[in-house]
């Protein structure tokens, strides 16, 4: 059974912990918590993260309801490597494959065609879905023992500033949250460059800690 109040979970988020512990309580009982149809809160290398099941409808309209977001808007995905993506993209625009390859795992949210199978909630019915791969030793720790594609869109309100710490995500969301993984407080300031693909060129939708001009000359010289 899901909590009434937040679980607040201490954990190691430090540089060297990047091997999952099958044995460790607190991000089983988080994984757990997600397999419930629950939303955890984690760090990630900006801000605190809200995680649920992207193939969960009814997780998905928990996560609309929580953040006070509208319908249309879409929820960004996390996911542990590249093999994942054929869970969530019909395809793979070839311009995005050396940004891939230089600045994944990092702030660089890419929006991929969206697979036909995926939840309108999750897409906002724009037909694409935003993807990236966190660096943050508790991100990834945590997605490695869930084992599949989550969300990760903000701990915030819609319109208000993210989180960046656990007491932070309490405050805002009380016992709208099941679980909280504590990896103390995120370094904040940008939030993930956010880009598109259009007949083959870059498409810059949000910036962000990855400058737009840095991405352009990447792409330039893989030409």
């Amino acid at each position: 059974m899901l909590r009434k109040r937040p679980e607040i979970l201490k954990v190691d988020s430090s540089a060297d912990n990047l091997i999952p512990d099958p044995s460790d309580e607190d991000f089983r009982r988080a994984v757990s918590v997600l397999g419930q149809g629950g939303v955890v809160a984690f760090p990630t290398e900006t801000f605190y993260g809200l995680a649920v099941d992207p193939f969960n409808e009814k997780a998905l309209e928990k996560l609309f309801r929580l953040k006070e977001r509208p319908f249309h808007k879409p929820f960004l995905v996390l996911v542990q490597d590249k093999n994942q993506l054929s869970e969530l993209v019909s395809s793979i625009p070839q311009v995005f494959l050396p940004l891939m390859e230089l600045f994944w795992p990092g702030p660089l949210t890419l929006v991929f065609p969206a697979g036909t199978h995926l939840s309108l909630l999750l897409t906002g019915g724009s037909g694409g879905i935003g993807v990236r791969i966190s660096p943050h030793p508790v991100a990834r720790i945590f997605g490695q023992m869930w084992g599949r594609p989550m969300t990760a869109t903000s701990a915030n309100l819609s319109g208000m500033a993210a989180a960046r710490t656990a007491d932070e995500v309490r405050h805002s969301f009380g016992s709208g949250v099941d679980c909280i993984l504590d990896g103390g407080q995120t370094s904040g300031g940008m939030s993930s460059t956010v880009i598109g693909e259009c007949k083959g060129k870059l498409q810059l939708i949000r910036a962000g800690v990855v400058d737009f001009s840095s991405l352009l000359q990447v792409t330039k010289a893989d030409a």
